[in-house]
Protein backbone atom coordinates (compact mmCIF):
# COMPACT_ATOMS: atom_id res chain seq x y z
CA UNK A 1 0.00 0.00 0.00
CA UNK A 2 1.29 3.08 -0.73
CA UNK A 3 0.82 6.11 1.50
CA UNK A 4 1.23 9.82 0.96
CA UNK A 5 4.48 10.92 2.67
CA UNK A 6 3.11 12.86 6.52
CA UNK A 7 3.99 15.34 8.23
CA UNK A 8 6.51 14.49 10.87
CA UNK A 9 5.69 15.22 14.58
CA UNK A 10 7.56 17.39 16.94
CA UNK A 11 8.86 15.65 20.14
CA UNK A 12 5.96 17.46 22.03
CA UNK A 13 3.23 16.62 19.39
CA UNK A 14 5.03 13.00 19.34
CA UNK A 15 4.26 12.70 23.48
CA UNK A 16 0.55 13.23 22.97
CA UNK A 17 -0.03 10.90 20.12
CA UNK A 18 1.72 8.60 22.08
CA UNK A 19 -0.58 9.09 25.01
CA UNK A 20 -3.40 8.59 22.86
CA UNK A 21 -2.10 5.76 21.05
CA UNK A 22 -1.84 4.06 24.60
CA UNK A 23 -5.33 5.71 26.36
CA UNK A 24 -7.23 5.81 23.54
CA UNK A 25 -9.65 8.98 23.61
CA UNK A 26 -9.19 11.20 25.73
CA UNK A 27 -10.32 14.90 26.96
CA UNK A 28 -7.78 17.66 27.27
CA UNK A 29 -7.83 17.33 30.78
CA UNK A 30 -7.68 13.76 31.18
CA UNK A 31 -4.49 13.85 28.97
CA UNK A 32 -3.39 17.06 31.09
CA UNK A 33 -3.50 14.47 34.14
CA UNK A 34 -0.91 11.89 32.33
CA UNK A 35 1.85 14.07 32.63
CA UNK A 36 4.29 14.60 35.31
CA UNK A 37 4.79 17.57 37.04
CA UNK A 38 4.72 20.34 36.39
CA UNK A 39 2.01 19.60 33.71
CA UNK A 40 1.91 21.89 30.92
CA UNK A 41 -0.79 24.19 31.25
CA UNK A 42 -4.12 23.37 29.61
CA UNK A 43 -4.52 26.24 27.55
CA UNK A 44 -1.29 25.13 25.60
CA UNK A 45 -1.73 21.49 25.87
CA UNK A 46 -5.41 22.25 24.31
CA UNK A 47 -3.81 24.31 21.25
CA UNK A 48 -1.53 21.75 20.51
CA UNK A 49 -4.16 19.33 20.49
CA UNK A 50 -6.46 21.60 17.67
CA UNK A 51 -2.81 21.82 16.07
CA UNK A 52 -2.89 18.01 15.61
CA UNK A 53 -6.41 18.05 14.79
CA UNK A 54 -5.58 20.42 11.85
CA UNK A 55 -3.09 18.52 10.66
CA UNK A 56 -5.14 14.87 10.57
CA UNK A 57 -3.23 13.06 13.23
CA UNK A 58 -6.65 13.58 15.58
CA UNK A 59 -10.31 14.33 15.61
CA UNK A 60 -13.01 14.57 18.29
CA UNK A 61 -16.48 13.71 19.42
CA UNK A 62 -18.44 16.16 21.06
CA UNK A 63 -20.07 15.79 24.32
CA UNK A 64 -21.90 19.42 25.07
CA UNK A 65 -19.61 22.42 24.91
CA UNK A 66 -16.23 19.10 25.74
CA UNK A 67 -14.96 17.82 22.96
CA UNK A 68 -13.23 13.87 23.59
CA UNK A 69 -10.24 13.85 21.28
CA UNK A 70 -9.05 9.61 19.22
CA UNK A 71 -6.25 9.43 17.06
CA UNK A 72 -7.27 9.02 13.53
CA UNK A 73 -3.51 8.16 12.60
CA UNK A 74 -2.54 4.81 14.10
CA UNK A 75 1.10 4.39 15.61
CA UNK A 76 2.01 2.35 12.98
CA UNK A 77 0.51 4.02 9.94
CA UNK A 78 2.53 7.24 11.13
CA UNK A 79 5.56 5.03 11.35
CA UNK A 80 5.34 3.37 8.05
CA UNK A 81 4.50 6.85 6.21
CA UNK A 82 7.24 8.71 7.90
CA UNK A 83 9.79 5.82 6.83
CA UNK A 84 8.31 6.37 3.17
CA UNK A 85 8.50 9.83 3.55
CA UNK A 86 12.00 9.93 5.21
CA UNK A 87 13.24 7.24 1.91
CA UNK A 88 11.80 9.54 -0.60
CA UNK A 89 13.01 13.17 0.64
CA UNK A 90 16.45 11.56 1.80
CA UNK A 91 17.24 8.51 -0.70
CA UNK A 92 15.82 9.31 -4.18
CA UNK A 93 12.86 6.58 -3.13
CA UNK A 94 15.30 4.36 -3.37
CA UNK A 95 15.30 1.64 -0.86
CA UNK A 96 17.84 -0.01 -1.75
CA UNK A 97 20.24 3.48 -1.26
CA UNK A 98 18.25 3.52 2.24
CA UNK A 99 19.04 -0.31 3.08
CA UNK A 100 22.53 0.51 1.86
CA UNK A 101 23.19 3.88 3.98
CA UNK A 102 21.90 1.52 7.47
CA UNK A 103 24.65 -0.91 6.15
CA UNK A 104 27.61 1.77 5.24
CA UNK A 105 26.76 3.45 8.77
CA UNK A 106 26.77 -0.04 10.45
CA UNK A 107 23.03 0.07 11.77
CA UNK A 108 22.62 -2.98 10.65
CA UNK A 109 24.79 -6.31 9.70
CA UNK A 110 25.41 -7.86 6.76
CA UNK A 111 24.27 -11.09 8.86
CA UNK A 112 21.19 -9.20 9.78
CA UNK A 113 20.30 -8.35 6.24
CA UNK A 114 21.05 -11.56 4.60
CA UNK A 115 18.34 -12.88 7.91
CA UNK A 116 16.00 -10.36 6.94
CA UNK A 117 16.23 -11.75 2.43
CA UNK A 118 16.01 -15.27 4.13
CA UNK A 119 12.25 -14.22 6.09
CA UNK A 120 11.22 -12.28 3.01
CA UNK A 121 11.71 -15.14 0.76
CA UNK A 122 9.77 -17.03 2.99
CA UNK A 123 7.04 -14.58 2.66
CA UNK A 124 7.35 -13.91 6.72
CA UNK A 125 8.05 -10.42 8.41
CA UNK A 126 9.25 -8.78 11.13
Amino acid sequence: VLFRSMKRLTKKEEVIMNHFWDQGPLFVRELRELYPEPKPHFSTLSTQVRTLEEEGFIDHKSYGPTYQYFALVSRDEYKERTLIGLIDKYFDNSYLSAVSALVKEEKITVEQLKELIELVEKGESK
